[in-house]
Formats: structure tokens, sequence, C-alpha cells
């Protein structure tokens, strides 16, 4: 789980792509990177960190140019080391393209054999969105290859090389990329797993485009909301702000991250037509029909939120059940989502330091708390046991989200069923490894129909973490024993310097 940013402007972006990632950061912490253009030039800055420590005034001189593209990286493999694996990617032919990637492909190993051995080109970390990048390299090469002038680029070709991608690609990827001396390119897999959304500004008699992985991204920026950009759809913008559009894919079907809307997106966040904060809320009041079925309520004193993301939730599930609402957890706003920490050890380590209790709030109460998720069980354990030191009598759990069972494989941190507190587990015997008096779980099939509801255009669903189901149709036993096995590695990795230089690559037709 990533967050993308490009921009087309009539003005300097880096500003804006700067203010455009801070908006971006609750979608990675790991590290981030910026790349402008100029008259050919691309100027990248990229390293390890939070995006107000990567960043500092010298590098924002450096980044000139009126479009560019950005990332905040979230890691799917450990405390993943080198800033090379930060985000946008570069290659040079055929012609300058910079890459930033959102999700997971599930064909990496594949693909990375035939770009070494076929197509003759070198990938340099381990990311599979390098691997993508240089797959698109190719399909673009291939595309000219036809042209009278194969120096010459055209939007045909721009977008005959996406459809191709699409057929070689498999998993989720929500793609932002610039080709030197042409535009802007952005495009989503067939299944629409990872959100991207089309922002627009006019200003002085001209048009200026953005594209980003959250439309909460526009109202800082002071563009519009246009659209979503549709499942399979490429949308390439030239330099002068001129717009194309067409649909790559031969069976496109909207299938988006049922876990975007349960925790990763902000709660402003519009994703395709659907409230995120309205999904939450929603959340609230069908888990509390559950929670009045299996919990005697007459025994609960008081709601709590596990802040912030199931605040939403916990209002409107105190609200259904008749309890006072009230907040007996305060997070310090300056320790970043334990969810998406590198490393089990950090992630344990830091709850402490992210929440503290107002022991008035606790004591001889039974309290139900509720969270947006319970994944690894970590942090849950942690709170269950601050709450009774805080002298809670009974603690009750209450999860917005279906227990997790299965590895996410498209870009979210899930990697191993062993990691997951639910896989092979009853919600009484996760109770009982989090140390909680009782614990209620929303039901599937409720949370996808609040999500149908909210919109009816949407086909289908990725709840591939809840129900072992893969939409891409290619993951097996022996993929998810690989791809444990991959993650087995030290968390603590020595942490590198940031990455800065500038490439020359000139594509004018002049």
């Amino acid at each position: 789980m990533c967050g993308v940013l490009g921009l087309v402007s009539h003005e300097p972006v880096n500003q804006l792509l700067y203010d455009g990632l801070q908006m971006l950061q609750h979608r990675g912490q790991d590290a981030a990177g910026i790349v402008t253009t100029q008259n050919s030039y691309f100027h990248m800055h990229k390293g390890k960190g939070m995006v107000r420590e990567v960043f500092r005034t010298r590098h924002m001189r450096d980044l000139h140019g009126n479009a560019g593209i950005a990332h905040v990286r979230y890691p799917t493999a450990g405390n993943a080391g080198s800033p090379a694996e930060a985000q946008p990617f570069y290659v040079s032919s055929p012609f300058g393209i910079v890459l930033a990637h959102n999700g997971n492909l599930t064909n990496t190993a594949e693909l990375h054999q035939e770009v070494y051995t076929q197509y003759l080109r070198h990938v340099n970390t381990q990311s599979d969105s390098e691997v993508l990048l240089n797959v698109f390299a190719h399909e673009l090469r291939q595309a000219v290859s036809q042209n009278a002038d194969p120096l010459h680029l055209t939007v045909n070709n721009i977008f005959d090389a996406v459809a191709r991608v699409h057929k070689r690609v498999r998993g989720a990827y929500a793609i932002v990329a610039m080709i030197a001396g042409y535009g802007m390119l952005a495009f989503r897999d067939p299944n629409g797993i990872r959100p991207l959304v089309l922002g627009k500004q006019e200003k002085n008699g001209k048009t200026s485009w953005a594209v980003a992985s959250e439309n909460v991204v526009f109202g800082g920026l002071s563009y519009h909301f246009e659209r979503d950009i549709q499942a399979g759809e490429a949308v390439f913008i030239e330099f002068d702000g001129t717009l194309h559009t067409r649909q790559c894919a031969e069976h496109p079907r909207l299938n988006p991250c049922l876990f975007e809307y349960v925790y990763f997106a902000r709660p402003d966040t519009i994703m395709d037509g659907v409230s995120v904060y309205q999904a939450r809320v929603d959340m609230g009041v069908l888990l509390a029909e559950k929670i009045k079925r299996e919990i005697n309520i007459n025994a609960i004193d008081v709601v709590m939120p596990i802040p912030d993301t199931s605040r939403p939730s916990a209002l409107e599930l105190a609200r259904a059940l008749g309890k006072p609402y009230r907040e007996g957890l305060i997070k310090n706003r300056y320790i970043g989502r334990t969810f998406i920490m590198p490393g089990q050890a950090t992630r344990k380590k830091s709850v402490r330091q992210k929440l503290n209790t107002i022991p008035s709030e606790f004591k001889g109460r039974n309290v139900l708390l509720v969270d947006d998720s319970i994944v690894r069980g970590t942090t849950s354990r942690e709170i269950v046991d601050m709450v009774r030191e805080s002298g809670a009598n009974k603690i009750y759990i209450a999860s917005a989200a279906p227990e997790v069972r299965y590895p996410n494989v498209y870009g979210i941190d899930m990697p191993t069923r062993e990691e997951l507190i639910a896989h092979n587990r009853t919600a009484a015997e996760i109770a009982r490894e989090i140390n909680a008096d009782a614990c209620v779980f929303q039901d599937l099939a409720g949370l996808e129909a609040i999500i149908r509801r909210l919109n009816p255009k949407i086909e289908g669903l990725d709840s591939s973490c809840f129900n072992g189901e893969y939409i891409t149709g290619d993951i097996d036993e022996a993929y998810l024993k690989r791809l444990s096995s991959s993650k087995k590695q030290p968390e603590n990795q020595p942490q590198p310097t940031p990455i800065d230089y500038n490439v020359s690559v000139d594509n004018s037709e002049e």
C-alpha cells in the first residue's frame, strides 16, 4: 500500500507535490520520492523516512519544472532497506521514463526472468515496481517500432503499450509515470484493486491536471475532483495540458480493495463513488446488531474507539446500542500508524508510545473497545493490557472488519498466515490471545453489502484477506508458501542516505 501523485501544471509543481505527499502520508511512512521535469530533464530526490524527513529546502530548490510525480512508500517486505527501493524509478530506454506504483504484482518472478533474459534489461532492486517499469518500457519500444519514425512517440503507442502491460502483468497496480518530452501517464489494473483519481484546475484560462491515490489531495492543492480513473483505463496528459483517455483492458471489472474502506483510506475520501466516512458509519450500525446477538449489552457501561480510524464506527455503534460514547485512549499524533510500520518489534514498541489511557474513564467499568480491524493482534493485546492496568473491569473488543484470516497479496503487509491472529482461531480463542473478555467481528457479507449499497456500480470487491478468494485467479498454496518464506528476513536493517540526482533526457522533436 502506497500513495501516488502526479501533476501537469502551468506553474512550478515542487511545493504542490510536497504538500500532496503530506496529505497521502497515511498511505506510506517508509520512504518518499519526487521527480519533476523541465526541458526534458528529470530532477529526482527520494529517500527513506517520512515526507518531512526526506525533503529539505535544498532538495526542493533543485526540483524544477511544471510537471512531476511523487510517491510515499509502504513496505511489503520487512524493513526494506535501501533508498534505491524508494520510488519513483527511472529507465532511459526507449525514452526517459519515471514511474511510481501503488499495489503489488503477483507474477513478479516470471516477469523479472523475462525482463532479464528476453528484454536484456537490468533490474537494480527487489521491487516489483521496477520490474513493471521495465515491462512497460519494453512494450513501449515494441509499439514505436511499428512507426514510420521509431523515434517519434504517439499517444496511440502509449495506450497500446499499456494494453500489452495489462495482458502481461497480474496483480494490483495504480500507476503514475512521466515520459520525458511528452507527458504524464496514469493507468489502473483491470480489476481496479487500488484507487486512482483524476483532478482538474482551471486558472488564468489554462487547464492543469492531477492524478492521485485519493481525492483528499485535490482540495489542499486547489484542484477539483473530476472522477475515478476506471479499472483498466489509461489517462495520458501532454505537458501542454491536453488530455487523452482510453480503456486499455479487454475485460475490465471494478473490484476495489475492501480494506481501503475499513482502514487505509482517509475518512474524508470518496473512493470509487463511496464515501469512506459513510461506509465506516454504516459499519458501526451493522456491528451493533451483531453485538446485540452475542453480548449482553446491559453489561456494557461505555463504548470507546481505538483511535483514529474506528471513530465513525464507534460513534454510530454507541448510538445504536444506546450506550455512552467516551474517549479514554488518547493518541500521540506524532507517532505513525502502527499497522503499516515495518517489523513486528517496531509495531509493538510503538503502541504504548502512540496511545495513553485516561484511567478515570476505565476504572471499575465494563468497556467495549471498537477497532477498525484486528490483524496481527499485537496492538490489540497491548491496548487491552493498558486498559486493564487503568482499572477496567471487563473489556470487550468489537472489530468493524471481519477476521483477517488470509494473506493479502495485492499490496498490504499481511504476508503470512502465521502472523494473522485470526488464522485457525475462533473469536473466543482470539479474545483469549489478546486478553479480552470477548471479541465480536463484523460479518463479511454485511460489510460487502454496505459498500455495494453506497455504489451499486461496484461489480465486486477484493475481500481476499477475509475469505481467501484471490480475484486475479493465480494464487495457490505453493505461491503463498513461497511468499511466506521470502518474508522471513531480519527486521533491523541499516538506514542509508537519500538519493538525489538529475537525469538529462531529450525526447523532443526538434
